[in-house]
């Protein structure tokens, strides 16, 4: 077990870890105050590639924090890193918001509907049955097939709204095959893509969040340091029971700052 003291980087999940539908957790200051004080820095993770840097930039302000969006890192901007890495100006079927596909052609892409070497699919609420045909007979036909995140469900105020999972789902009743990689909590390639960008080992990052199946289980993956903190989603009875079990746990971020 990597000493906390050892971490550079933190990489905090958001709702339920950072604050909690529209408000920060006053310990949460606490945490980025020691950081500072030590040297140490974070970014924020987030499987949502739907939204741009700058909306949880906004989000994070209005909650009374000012940060730069370097310091938000999606599943989107993650895939770009991983496919630059294999094949820098690819041509990709991507099916995604305009935000994402903006994200794309920044970082290099070509987006077409013409003989893609890879096919990308993201949280799409900008989704049609065009869009959904054309993936499955890319996918039908052999195209490398990759998904920015799996989750089902994204959280929002008042309940949930579907996300990517279905997407999977429906590509997967249509065509029997399932994506060739998928980058995003708890998958591993979202921790290569922040360490590659900020130019960290493994032993310097840790990963802090509420979730077990997410945010932990991508700890226990990727290989790096996983802490967990109670103020959201997972109870001590969760924790009791569950084959996933972090590096660390905590009651919030204020208790790390403390140990700290």
């Amino acid at each position: 077990m990597v000493p906390l003291e050892q971490i550079q980087i933190y990489m905090l999940d958001m709702d339920g870890t950072f604050y909690l539908g529209g408000k920060i957790f006053e310990w949460s200051f606490d945490f980025l105050d020691k950081l500072k004080e030590q040297g140490k820095d974070f970014v924020f993770l987030t499987n949502n590639s739907s939204n741009s840097k700058e909306s949880y930039v906004r989000k994070l302000e209005k909650m009374g924090l000012k940060v730069s969006g370097e310091k938000v890192i999606s599943s989107g901007e993650a895939t770009t890193i991983y496919l630059n890495r294999r094949k820098p100006g690819a041509k990709i079927y991507l099916v995604g918001t305009p935000v994402l596909e903006q994200e794309f052609q920044q970082a290099g892409f070509v987006l077409t509907d013409q003989n893609p070497d890879f096919v990308v699919v993201g949280f799409d609420t900008t989704l049609t049955y065009e869009k959904l045909w054309k993936l499955c007979d890319f996918v039908r036909g052999g195209v490398e097939y990759i998904c920015t995140h799996p989750d089902f469900n994204c959280p929002i105020e008042g309940g949930y709204m579907p996300d990517i999972g279905g997407i999977i789902a429906f590509v997967q009743a249509c065509t029997g095959k399932r994506p060739d990689i998928i980058i995003g909590k708890p998958y591993q390639y979202i921790v290569d893509a922040v360490m590659e960008k900020l130019g960290v080992e493994k032993d310097q990052v840790a990963m802090v969040g509420d979730r077990l199946y997410t945010d932990i289980a991508m700890g226990k993956n990727s290989g790096i340091t996983s802490i967990l903190v109670l103020s959201g989603e997972t109870s001590l009875a969760d924790l009791e029971n569950s084959e996933i079990q972090p590096d660390y746990v905590f009651e919030n971020l204020g208790k790390i700052a403390q140990q700290l």
